[in-house]
């Protein structure tokens, strides 16, 4: 019976994929950097949701708020790129390796598309709540 290798034993990431250093940076970089270019060519909530970002951040510019504040109202739209950019990742994935209909297929995209759901609540409860301690003022 032939035995598992320790993790010790095993070969770095980086020595498989053979950058290192500032090679790797300025790879993951660009690599990144072609991530949002696709993601801003196919998917069409993406555009929306990064123009919707590129809005709001501007409206903060005009509200009397904090540094902090600004810092909360703007990244809370940022973290819904974040998510809707793993949500496309996932459909992308699952197409690939489930091009017919499946249960489980159509279970993580709908958890994936959950997860988009939630970030988009979340950004409204931070700016409503925002807005509210500013009426108040």
């Amino acid at each position: 019976m032939e035995q598992e290798p320790k993790l010790d034993d095993l070969p770095e990431a980086t020595s498989l994929k053979g950058k290192r250093g500032t090679k790797k940076i300025v790879s993951a970089f660009f690599n990144s950097m072609h991530g949002i270019q696709v993601a801003w060519r196919h998917e069409s909530a993406f555009r929306e949701e990064l123009l919707l970002t590129l809005f709001m951040s501007t409206v903060t510019l005009f509200l009397p708020v904090t540094a902090l504040e600004r810092t909360l109202l703007i990244g809370v739209w940022v973290g819904v790129l974040i998510v809707e950019l793993l949500n496309s990742a996932i459909e992308a994935v699952v197409d690939l390796a489930s091009p017919q209909w499946h249960a489980l297929a159509k279970r993580a995209k709908d958890i994936a598309s959950a997860a988009v759901f939630l970030s988009l609540l979340l950004a409204m409860l931070v700016w409503l709540g925002v807005l509210i301690s500013l009426w108040g003022k």
